[in-house]
């Protein structure tokens, strides 16, 4: 493991998708960074993708351009590859880990619950690994993962479906290409039938950096967009499927890229004051889980 990323809190950047890749490349950049720099150990995960190898090429030539040394493609296509030791070692020994772009399904069908996906939390929470992912791989992040629905003009019930994630964040879904593809529909069906969780829409070539127990950073080029109803009033009980829910005292909050908070108490005093309405949300992405 890189000397510079022990000791460290652990982070995890979660992208929207469309991250640059061809010009001053901010989010992985920062990826990079993050992860210990050029003598950072790197691997991808492709397994999200069905052009793994494409996939591949694509990122190891990023990663190469960024002055990475050390990039390794973990070209997992079963769960026997998910739980083979050598695969397991080899996120063992890495600063950073980037799962790729595709399907968060086919992904999570591949690698949730194997011996890789213990060692991916064992990298972020006990190493202080940095663990990014882009659209599916951003999908992934969170406990409650967005599975499939459908992204019309107004929220529906029964439009979304929700699985399994790996779990690096809890009580949050996270949806991508959020401004692009025109998804906050979608994101207020997920809230209205599961109000527990707060939606975090992510624009394209956009980053929610989370540095646990001490804050959060928006990195790139678009948003991020929160939505909380917790404290909502709905008829979504009573109403058919596909009818458009009522939603009563919706919070939305908008994070544009720059913004910066840390935690009132916590290690590193480098973001603004969290407003009231947004410290429940910052708690909650930055808190120290426990290994699952």
């Amino acid at each position: 493991m890189n000397e510079a990323s022990q000791h460290k809190n652990g982070h995890l950047v979660i992208i929207g998708g469309g991250e640059d890749r061809k010009h001053d490349m901010e989010i992985l950049s920062r990826f990079v960074d993050l992860s210990g720099g050029a003598d950072a150990r790197i691997v991808v995960i492709t397994a999200a993708s069905q052009i793994a190898d494409e996939m591949w090429k694509i990122y190891d030539g990023v990663f190469g351009t960024l002055g990475v040394k050390e990039r390794t493609h973990l070209g997992i296509t079963s769960r026997e590859d998910a739980n083979s030791g050598e695969f397991v070692r080899k996120v063992a020994e890495a600063d950073g880990i980037f799962m790729t772009g595709g399907d968060q399904k086919r992904l999570l069908a591949l690698i949730g619950g194997t011996a890789m996906d213990a060692e991916m939390h064992t990298a972020l929470k006990v190493r202080g690994a940095t663990i990014g992912g882009t659209s599916a791989g951003a999908s992934a992040m969170s406990g409650h993962m967005l599975a499939q629905g459908r992204a019309d003009l107004l929220p529906e019930k029964g439009s979304v479906s929700l699985g399994a994630g790996l779990g690096f964040l809890h009580r949050v879904v996270v949806d991508q290409h959020f401004s692009e593809r025109q998804r906050l529909s979608r994101l207020l069906s997920v809230v209205a039938q599961n109000p527990y969780l707060q939606g975090i829409g992510i624009d394209e070539d956009t980053a929610l950096i989370v540095e646990r127990g001490v804050g959060i950073e928006v990195l790139g080029e678009g948003a991020v967009t929160v939505v909380d109803g917790r404290s909502m009033s709905t008829n979504v009980a009573e109403i058919k499927d596909r009818a458009t829910p009522e939603l009563i005292d919706v919070r939305l909050h908008l994070l544009p890229a720059g913004t910066r908070y840390a935690l009132p108490n916590g290690e590193e005093q480098t973001g603004k004051r969290v407003p009231p309405q947004l410290l429940d949300f910052l708690e909650n992405v930055t808190k120290r889980t426990q290994l699952s």
